[in-house]
């Protein structure tokens, strides 16, 4: 298994990296913005991205891209193929575009934002900590990449402010301890959870509210 900066070789498997995002994508119901080729093809071209290549095959994906001329970094679109995981490949990638960014924009806060306790877990051990979205960038072209991911109007209704999403940063002034702050799956957990049933709250009296004014 070689991980290693994307670069024209690797084009060639822009579709089944999209592809493979599409169908996590469908399976985990939420959370997950939709790429095409072409776009991924352009983040490989300017040397922004990480792959892991089994021999031949595909085996992940994440890519990098820089917001508010450069302060704002994120990492994103992290994928494994169905055939690698479990085994712990995904933090592998995580940790290798995590240190490829803070080589190539040594000044920059670098983000993300998830649904995934998984993802969640892995950001927290290389050093993320859970920020608001206020936190983060404003650059109305980042917010607009959410269009496609099916949580796109609770953001819209939120102006910004928060999602199903959380978002986690890693600020290289503010570096914390890893093995003074382990993880807590638990607080995570619930921090979704919580998520979770405020926006099924506000849905259904935004519901109700229609349907008693139709009446």
């Amino acid at each position: 298994m070689k991980i290693v900066i994307a670069n024209k070789t690797h084009i060639k498997y822009a579709e089944i990296i999209c592809d493979t995002i599409k169908e996590s994508a469908k399976i985990r119901g939420t959370g997950i913005a939709e790429r095409t080729p072409e776009y991924i093809i352009k983040r490989i071209k300017n040397s922004n991205a990480v792959i892991a290549i089994d021999k031949d095959n595909f085996a992940g994906f994440c890519y990098i891209e820089t917001w508010d001329n450069k302060e704002f970094v994120v990492n994103s679109g992290l994928i494994v193929h169905p055939n690698f995981r479990n085994q712990g490949l995904a933090k592998k990638i995580k940790k290798k575009i995590l240190e490829y960014s803070k080589q190539k924009y040594p000044d920059a806060k670098i983000f993300g934002i998830t649904t995934g306790l998984a993802v969640l877990k892995i950001n927290y051990e290389l050093g993320y900590q859970p920020v608001t979205f206020s936190e983060l960038t404003r650059d109305e072209a980042f917010w607009n990449g959410c269009k496609t991911c099916g949580n796109y109007d609770v953001l819209m209704r939120t102006d910004k402010k928060m999602c199903l999403c959380t978002g986690m940063l890693y600020n290289p002034i503010h570096k914390k301890n890893e093995k003074k702050h382990p993880y807590n799956s638990k607080v995570l957990s619930r921090l979704k959870k919580i998520k979770q049933a405020l926006f099924l709250k506000k849905n259904k009296k935004q519901y109700h509210g229609k349907s008693s004014s139709s009446i």
